[in-house]
């Protein structure tokens, strides 16, 4: 497995949509295990193709294993890290999603250093290709559903920065450009 470049903001590969996979073959589970190793060495808890400059329909993503910044299920800090359990979606799309929603403060692994409040729906039902190209179903809420919602809005070139308002998508747009100056 290999770490790869992160495809950081303002970077125009991040608007562009993934193209579908047509088949889960050996050189789409190895996109998908260095995926897993670069969400992995960053801390993340999902990470989507374009992300690494490949557009094609494929993320990744492990609550367990992810970022200390979340909390778990009780409400306490997670203070190290379990043992990996990662999700593979191949072709994902939301098939169903409540009315009711959540707000999350989210952050990216494309715009590094950077959160904000963003409400999506609570629940959804995601259909998929796993690893070895069976297709699945997922019920997701709470922070699994906010998670696979902003991995699949990266695969049709939505940020989340986009639910914001324009002066603090601009601000966070500049912080990061600011940023890689230095």
């Amino acid at each position: 497995m290999t770490v790869l470049p992160l495809v950081i903001t303002p970077d125009p590969r991040l608007k562009k949509m993934s193209e579908p996979v047509e088949k889960v073959d050996s050189s789409i589970r190895q996109i998908m295990d260095d995926l897993l190793e670069t969400m992995y060495s960053t801390n993340g808890i999902g990470l989507a193709a374009i992300q690494v400059g490949i557009a094609k329909r494929i993320l990744v993503m492990d609550l367990e294993y992810g970022s200390k910044r979340y909390q778990d299920e009780n409400g306490n800090d997670q203070e190290e890290k379990k043992k990996p359990n990662p999700i593979f979606m191949v072709n994902p799309k939301i098939v169903k999603m409540s009315e009711e929603e959540n707000t999350y403060e989210e952050g990216c692994l494309s715009f590094p250093g950077q959160y904000a409040d963003v409400t999506r729906p609570k629940k959804v039902t995601i259909e998929y290709l796993d690893y070895d190209g069976n297709q699945k179903f997922l019920e997701a809420d709470d922070l699994l559903s906010t998670c696979v919602q902003h991995e699949i809005d990266h695969l049709n070139g939505v940020t989340f920065v986009d639910y914001l308002s324009r002066m603090k998508r601009n601000m966070i747009i500049k912080r990061i450009v600011k940023q890689s100056k230095k």
